[in-house]
């Protein structure tokens, strides 16, 4: 079987401060950056991106791979218009040219561009346009995904990731092979539902190494097997202004009064558990006072998460609440160089720290007051004694849960410390999400006391096994914690903004 294989990854906070332009995509930061034809498969066929299971299990089946174009960026506001009209071109202009039997597309599932609310549904249609009706389309999905009619109209068959922190990424892209296969063997479409719950999910709620979720996707696992019937449940980026924001469970297969009866099963149980979607928030102050208290006695490092500037989910990474809470409560004079937040996205002043040198001491101002989702603004920029620790030019492999096989390109790197904390400056935005992204600037993270990430909820899949306690945090940035503070103006009245 011949599989014209291509990948389009963005994931949009509409509320977020910076859009993803072309030269976001080129340069990929946290992502591979944007390739086209052979250098495609070399690029991606190693790593733990969905694309790189499919390649290895396609490849195990003895299939022929089409290569088009493979694009992603950080997680930020709209896609330009321009940088999705230059992705969508190059994709459904490489199909245009046939020579395959059947389409296999890594997507995310949550793009708005500057123009297009539904950007999957979008290039799904113009894909299913040039192939015609009956060719199988295939695409993967992050659990994020906020799943639209048009995506499921022109996808044969999706499947969404089972893990948040997603370490199943490449699993899936097996597992739509797999599908692929199965759909090429029965010779008919398959029958597909999908059912909106009322209600949006606060993405720290959708861990799924805590419960409701993890609960939630193992008994998903469970119908998966009995029912014949393929489940997805994508919980939604709830940080997307358009009308199809919010999570869907839908389903493929052959038989399709089971198809409609195992998904409304498994939407009801999910209304069912409503109340039980939320987690315990805390004030920067009350976070560095708690993580101080537990420091005491425990033996590894606590983590705070400073979840409402985690660039993962749009913001920018340069907030400096967290920072100013730390340095008030003095807990780097209690824990001297035991102390390490990261990553701060401030090119300017990771470049004044490589101008200074290693071992010098300077007057230096960091991060940034940024408008946070509410109008309001983050916290001002720290300017206070610094002594430049460490320096990099940003460019590493990654070898964590989650990461393992990429590499990130973060440009001029330095790790200065103030009055006993360590900051990671970085020029490229990358979340916090593996152990890497400290120790290549010195700082050993299980030798430390108190570790602030920039994440919401990634990071637990390498830093949870280091870690004595985990706290969340809501210091002032551009991501809501809370769906229902975000100052929604496209989401249907009958979509509740919480639980």
């Amino acid at each position: 079987m011949r599989i014209f294989v291509a990948g389009f990854q963005h994931e949009t906070n509409t509320f977020a401060p910076t859009r993803a332009d072309w030269a976001a995509f080129e340069s990929g930061s946290a992502f591979p950056a944007f390739s086209h034809g052979a250098a495609m498969l070399e690029r991606l066929g190693a790593t733990s991106l969905p694309m790189g299971g499919f390649i290895r299990e396609a490849r195990r089946r003895g299939w022929t791979l089409q290569p088009s174009a493979w694009a992603g960026a950080s997680p930020s506001a709209q896609v330009a218009r321009d940088a999705f009209e230059r992705i969508a071109e190059h994709i459904v202009g490489d199909a245009a040219r046939g020579g395959f039997d059947a389409v296999y597309l890594d997507l995310h599932g949550a793009a708005v561009a500057e123009h297009v609310d539904d950007a999957e549904g979008e290039l799904l249609q113009r894909l299913r346009a040039v192939i015609g009706p009956t060719m199988p389309l295939l695409a993967s999905l992050d659990l994020h995904a906020n799943v639209t009619r048009r995506m499921l109209q022109h996808a044969s068959a999706m499947s969404a990731y089972r893990t948040y922190p997603h370490v199943d990424a490449a699993d899936t892209g097996a597992r739509c092979a797999a599908l692929l296969a199965a759909l090429w063997q029965h010779g008919r479409p398959w029958h597909t539902h999908a059912v909106r719950l009322p209600f949006l999910l606060p993405l720290n709620a959708q861990c799924t190494l805590l419960d409701p979720a993890r609960g939630v996707y193992q008994r998903l696992g469970e119908l998966d097997a009995r029912s014949r019937v393929h489940l997805s449940f994508a919980m939604g980026f709830p940080a997307a202004d358009f009308d199809e924001c919010g999570p869907v469970v839908f389903g493929h297969g052959a038989d399709a009064p089971a198809v409609h009866d195992t998904v409304q099963r498994v939407a009801d149980e999910l209304v069912e558990l409503r109340p039980e979607w939320t987690q315990e928030l805390l004030a920067p102050a009350a976070a560095v006072q708690r993580a101080l208290a537990l420091a005491e006695a425990a033996d590894k490092p606590v983590v705070i998460a400073d979840t409402q500037d985690n660039p993962g989910a749009g913001a920018d990474s340069n907030t400096t609440g967290l920072l100013h809470a730390l340095r008030a409560a003095g807990a780097g004079r209690r824990y001297p160089g035991r102390v390490a937040l990261g990553l701060l996205f401030d090119p300017e002043a990771a470049r004044i720290a490589h101008q200074a040198g290693a071992g010098a001491e300077l007057e230096l101002t960091v991060g940034k007051a940024v408008r946070c989702y509410d109008g309001r603004s983050s916290d001002p920029p720290l300017r206070g004694r610094f002594k430049v620790m460490s320096l990099s030019h940003g460019v590493l492999p990654l070898h964590g849960p989650m990461t393992a096989g990429g590499t990130v390109q973060l440009g001029l790197c330095a790790g200065v410390e103030i009055e006993g904390i360590r900051v990671h400056l970085v020029s490229g935005r990358c979340q916090m999400l593996d152990l890497d992204l400290l120790r290549f600037l010195g700082v050993q993270p299980e030798a430390m006391k108190l570790l602030v990430v920039k994440s919401s909820v990634h990071f637990r899949a390498a830093f949870a096994p280091i870690a004595s306690h985990i706290l969340v945090a809501v210091a002032p940035g551009p991501m809501a914690a809370d769906p229902s503070q975000l100052p929604w103006t496209k989401l249907p009245a009958g979509i509740a903004r919480r639980p």
